[in-house]
């Protein structure tokens, strides 16, 4: 297959760089597009309104983009990357987090997917969901998870359909997830606060404070199945409509 690869992470991401080369290995065309920085959380931001997207080529088949996710995926569909037309499937990810529920409103990882279901073409959202902190810090499992999306590819393109996108989500673990599971995206709460700082110079600074993430514990939700050491799979209606629960067999 001839595969368009981004991510919102950013070029340098070992979890875009390490699946564009286990692809390859495994007989695909990849092109890779990419922000040439992190560009986490600007879900469907475009740049293009605001004047030109600079691309550097930095790699065979691999180039960055000033821009956001959905910008990597206009330019490669609309003709800026004449060389990797013409393309089969859209991939965004590998996300350093999880992209699980309420997330995916915010998340650039799966703004780049939705973008692809947009033009119709098969669109696909990995994300590694982080373990909870040990005493050697956080772990993440590039190799296992590059090894499961190479192995499971055909099967998370096959739940692809008109009008939507799939969303996978894995834990990061040293084994490989019992089983890819269909569920739906959970509600997620961020508990964030904010504050509020007056300086001397008389501006007022606001700061943002990451809260812990939880979720609301229903059975058959992306949380739930990625806790159980299984990795989620979910396709995602590109309609508004679609952030509310949907029912799954």
């Amino acid at each position: 297959m001839r595969l368009l690869l981004t991510n919102d992470d950013g070029i340098t991401s070992p979890g875009l760089l390490l699946l564009a080369a286990a692809l390859r290995k495994a007989g695909h065309r990849v092109f890779v597009l990419a922000p040439s920085a992190d560009r986490s959380g600007v879900s469907h931001s475009i740049t293009f309104l605001n004047g030109p997207n600079r691309i550097v080529q930095v790699d065979d088949d691999t180039w960055s983009c000033e821009g956001t996710p959905v910008d990597c995926v206009v330019i490669g569909l609309m003709g800026g990357l004449p060389e990797c037309a013409p393309l089969d499937a859209i991939v965004s990810g590998i996300n350093r987090g999880a992209n699980l529920g309420t997330d995916i409103v915010y998340s650039g990882t799966a703004a780049a997917a939705r973008q692809g279901a947009l033009c119709n073409i098969p669109s696909l959202a990995l994300s590694l969901v982080e373990a909870a902190p040990s005493k050697e810090g956080d772990a993440w499992y590039w190799d296992m998870a590059v090894a499961f999306t190479v192995e499971r590819f055909a099967e998370m393109l096959a739940f692809w359909k008109p009008g939507c996108f799939i969303n996978v989500n894995i834990p990061s673990q040293k084994e490989t997830p019992r089983g890819l599971v269909h569920a739906f995206p959970s509600l997620r709460y961020y508990n964030d606060s904010m504050e509020t700082y007056y300086a001397p110079d008389g501006h007022r600074y606001c700061f943002a404070r990451a809260g812990k993430i939880s979720a609301k514990p229903e059975k058959g939700s992306d949380w739930e199945v990625v806790t159980g050491s299984n990795a989620s799979i979910s396709d995602i209606l590109i309609h508004p409509a679609l952030l509310g629960r949907y029912d799954v067999e």
